[in-house]
């Protein structure tokens, strides 16, 4: 298990799903955590219990991170809680909203799925750094459709995680100097709340069948990814996307 005994982890969307598994993974590997969620209170209660009752430290902060008020508020809170230093970073929130083909979008709808995929992870990034150190390590979340254009109607989704591994690229040569990483995940067909909602069940089961190990995965698989990619462990991965897919896609 990595080591992250002293550290501080802000993730946001950290409340169910892939988000609450990282949250309880960091917490299990000795981080302090600041777990952020937008509006489902009751997850976050859950989590935090859970991370407790395994002898961790975190706290919840609601916020949307479309809205830059609520991004400093979170950041705000964690150095309330636990100090000036923010070690780990993790950007999860995010969301498909709806699948819409061109015809049936409009350019509000495309704005808010940049806005709520790309612009939530520079917003966040951008109050966290200030307090980041030599070793520290920003984590954020694309998706195997920024690779393959996504599923039907996932456009504008697909395009924004697509941005989301250019923008860690980028970072990552302006903050590798200071010895700070940054890395993506690209997750495929994991079994959460994502897929319960936008795929129907019998693309679920074609898609597994279709995968090298025939199944879908878990969000505690990513979690330890995600545990991973926050630790010294991988002290000289940096601007990479890390594929978690079965083996479904490769790059």
């Amino acid at each position: 298990m990595a080591d992250l005994k002293g550290k501080v982890a802000i993730v946001t969307g950290g409340a169910r799903d892939i988000g609450r598994e990282s949250s309880l993974k960091l917490a299990k590997c000795g981080a302090k955590v600041c777990l952020n969620y937008f509006d489902n209170p009751d997850d976050a209660v859950v989590t935090l219990k859970m991370i407790k009752d395994l002898g961790g430290e975190a706290i919840t902060v609601q916020g949307d991170m479309t809205k830059v008020e609520d991004v400093q508020n979170v950041v705000d809170k964690c150095r309330e809680a636990f100090g000036e230093k923010i070690d780990i970073l993790v950007n999860i929130a995010g969301g498909l909203v709806a699948r819409k083909t061109m015809d049936e979008m409009d350019g509000e709808f495309w704005d808010f799925l940049m806005t709520l995929n790309m612009k939530t992870v520079f917003m966040v990034s951008k109050a966290v750094l200030p307090y980041m150190q030599s070793g520290a390590s920003i984590i954020n979340f694309a998706s195997q459709a920024a690779r393959d254009g996504g599923g039907p109607g996932a456009l504008a989704y697909a395009t924004s995680k697509g941005a989301v591994l250019t923008f860690t690229r980028g970072l990552s040569k302006e903050v590798g100097p200071k010895n700070i990483r940054v890395n993506a995940i690209s997750p495929g067909m994991i079994n959460t709340t994502f897929h319960n909602t936008f795929t129907k069940d019998e693309v679920r089961t074609k898609v597994a069948a279709g995968t090298p190990l025939r199944r879908e995965g878990e969000a505690h698989e990513v979690a330890d990814l995600v545990a991973y990619l926050a630790s010294d462990e991988s002290s000289f991965i940096t601007g990479a996307s890390m594929e978690i897919n079965g083996g479904l896609y490769f790059i």
